[in-house]
């Protein structure tokens, strides 16, 4: 029972390890690894002019990838358009996993400024948090659309802090 207790422990000790070098390793990358944050971005074409965002939706893109200024890291997010304006979602920011896992929210307010890239474009942008204003109630709902499923999101889960949604502004 002893040895077999000890070829577990190292089974888990090698994936705790391999895990470890590709979240180490990922910072080195030029863009995100799917769900793992990478490092600064590399490649894509700098976009100077303001595009027409509703391509997201007529796209149906559900991702994107951004990296903060500071700190220099970048991520894979779900973005949602409405009226010519984008924005990205944070959710399960009051669980244990949410705070565990995600620092880029809490970033973010600090230093909103972004590179978000889509496909091989770049816009410099601005993440601003949205807590309230005529357009939540429609954001929360094609929020819940989209990823969810249409399982109910509502306004008061941006009120208690569970979902945080940023519009992705031009820089000011």
């Amino acid at each position: 029972m002893t040895s077999l207790l000890k070829i577990l422990a190292g089974i888990l000790a090698v994936f705790i390890a391999i895990a470890a070098l590709v979240m180490i390793g990922a910072r080195f990358a030029d863009g995100p690894l799917e769900i793992i944050a990478g490092g600064p971005f590399t490649s894509g074409e700098l976009v100077e002019e303001e595009p027409d965002w509703t391509f997201i939706t007529t796209t149906d893109r559900r991702e994107v990838q951004f990296q903060l200024l500071d700190p220099e890291r970048s991520r894979t997010t779900w973005i949602v358009e409405h009226n010519g304006r984008i924005y990205i979602p944070s959710g399960y920011m009051n669980s244990l996993v949410g705070k565990i896992w995600k620092h880029w929210p809490y970033e973010a307010e600090e230093d909103g400024r972004i590179l978000l890239r889509i496909d091989d474009d770049i816009y410099e942008r601005e993440l601003v948090r949205v807590m309230d204003g005529p357009a939540l109630p429609h954001i929360v709902q094609k929020i819940s659309d989209k990823y969810l499923g249409g399982i109910s999101t509502s306004k008061d889960m941006v009120e208690s802090g569970d979902l945080w949604i940023f519009e992705v502004a031009a820089r000011r």
